[in-house]
């Protein structure tokens, strides 16, 4: 006997967005394939750039229908098109499409035609066929289609309305970010154990995410997300499936977030990654994996709020309190960047467990704050670069002595690097102020005035490494004996400058005149059950 076939619907429009980037990737994969070496660069940098802006118009587009019916269910439940999904996927292009400008810089000047990457990801470091395919002038054009697979990845993992749905978007997002990460032109080495203890860590939170899948699969029967907030609502009493299950798929998302205890991983990937990739991380892997995080909390697990809650501030408090204190001893510039992050984190996750409806908007609010800034303070690290005896110049300088007096001798790039610093540490008439305000504020609205202390308190500590930074800038002479190399200003093919323009603008315009912005994300902070 046989049945009729019914077609799926599939709501294309919605598709959009994530379709165009990771078409584009894959676009991009055969313009490896078939392209002539000479003009991969090109159409590989506008074949990028047109999908995130593309991506960007679509989702303005569908803002309208969203914000009149409150959001799509597609697939059959295993993406949900909500209000904080489409800001997280609106902010995962945005900023994608910023860092992809860094990406693209090769330089000007003592670096000419050479970007940030390895010339043959394949050679081993020091090797003479690294070395023929220096000489050569070969160049690594992939990392544009691993940047649009990752950017795809992250745009699915803040929409995913099943835990399925949201492990696969969670490897997609993650194994090309495991590559790029190795690819660094110089530090090889140093590069490519970043790479590995990524690789290796991220395996292991990847397992405990799946194994919590599977745990609250035999919980619910299903790994809806919907389907689970049911029957955890159902639930009487203490069930070990749900709590462990809910547990292990937390542990896996804030491996991603980078908070403590599962944050070892981000100063060594930040400091050994190539400094756009790291850029690109900062920025769009914490966006992605906060708003899966959003999703989670917000559905599955105010019926067991109680049961959560004093593993939750355990991990606010010592994500805050790692971050900021390990930031106040690091003495290389991306290191302390990276430790930033975790403290950053610490920060975020108070709006996150408020458990009210103020915490999804002004978690969104601080990402796009703390995204632009991190963008910006990584381009900035990119043109600060050591010189040899001979006049060549070598990689970054990211010893904090070597960026003393940078404020004389490259004031507009050190004045932005001020404004990053200055929103970092939650200065008035920054974007990070109003982010930190926001969050602050809906951790007591949602009952949770003890850490909204705790960060405050964490604010406060932080602004001295930040400032102390300002200060070496600007007030401090390079000592004669510092025991590194010369430091020169590499001049930007003009990409860079462009990002770093647009970051310290979106900073500065967004600490000025936050309403508009925070009134966006209000409007989309509701998910669907």
């Amino acid at each position: 006997m046989t049945g009729a076939f019914t077609a799926p619907h599939i709501d294309w429009a919605q598709l959009a967005p994530v379709l165009l980037v990771l078409g584009a990737g894959v676009i991009g994969v055969l313009v490896e394939a078939f392209a002539p070496q000479r003009v991969r660069r090109p159409v590989q940098l506008t074949l990028t750039l047109a999908a995130t802006a593309g991506a960007l118009v679509v989702l303005a587009a569908l803002w309208a229908d969203v914000r009149d019916t409150g959001g799509t269910v597609v697939l059959g439940g295993a993406m949900i098109l909500d209000g904080p999904a489409l800001v997280l996927q609106g902010l995962v292009a945005l900023l994608a499409l910023v860092a992809v400008l860094v990406v693209a810089d090769r330089g000007a000047g003592g670096a000419a035609g050479q970007d940030a990457f390895a010339p043959q990801a394949a050679a081993v470091p020091g090797s003479d066929y690294e070395e023929v395919a220096r000489r050569q002038g070969l160049a690594q054009t992939e990392v544009y289609p691993l940047v649009l697979f990752a950017t795809g990845g992250m745009m699915i993992f803040p929409a995913a309305g099943d835990l399925l749905t949201m492990f696969i978007a969670l490897e997609v997002l993650s194994l090309p970010l495991y590559l790029l990460s190795g690819l660094a032109r110089r530090r090889r080495l140093l590069s490519q154990e970043a790479a590995m203890k990524y690789f290796l860590l991220g395996s292991f939170a990847s397992a405990f995410f799946l194994f919590g899948v599977a745990l609250l699969y035999g919980f619910a029967g299903s790994v809806r997300l919907s389907a689970i907030a049911a029957a955890t609502a159902a639930v009487v009493g203490l069930d070990p499936l749900l709590l462990a299950g809910t547990l292990l798929v937390l542990v896996g998302l804030l491996f991603k977030v980078g908070a403590v205890p599962f944050h070892s991983w981000t100063p060594d990937v930040y400091q050994g990654a190539p400094t756009p990739i790291t850029g690109f991380m900062a920025a769009c892997t914490k966006i992605a994996a906060f708003g899966a995080l959003l999703r989670v909390v917000y559905v599955v697990a105010p019926a067991i709020e109680w049961d959560l809650r004093r593993a939750l501030w355990t991990v606010v408090i010592a994500t805050i309190a790692v971050g900021t204190l390990a930031s106040l001893v690091q003495t290389d510039m991306k290191r302390i960047l990276g430790y930033s992050a975790i403290a950053h984190t610490g920060f975020i996750l108070t709006g996150v467990v408020a458990l009210d409806v103020r915490g999804v908007s002004g978690v969104m609010f601080y990402l796009l704050a703390y995204g632009a800034a991190a963008v910006g303070a990584f381009a900035v690290v990119t043109l600060v670069r050591e010189v040899d005896a001979d006049g060549v110049v070598l990689g970054e300088a990211t010893h904090l002595s070597q960026w003393a007096g940078l404020g004389r001798r490259s004031p507009w790039l050190a004045g932005a690097f001020a404004v990053f610093m200055l929103s970092f540490a939650g200065i008035p008439l920054t974007a990070g102020f109003v982010g930190k305000f926001a969050v602050f504020s809906a951790a007591v609205d949602g009952g949770a005035t003890a850490l909204a202390v705790a960060g405050v308190l964490g604010s406060a500590v932080a602004v001295f490494f930040y400032i102390r930074i300002v200060v070496l800038l600007f007030f401090t002479d390079r000592p004669a004996d510092s025991g590194h190399g010369t430091v020169t200003v590499v001049r930007s093919e003009g990409l860079t400058t462009v990002a770093i323009a647009v970051a310290a603008l979106a900073t500065l315009g967004l600490g000025v005149l936050p309403t508009p912005v925070l009134d966006l994300v209000g409007e989309a902070a509701r998910f669907i059950p």
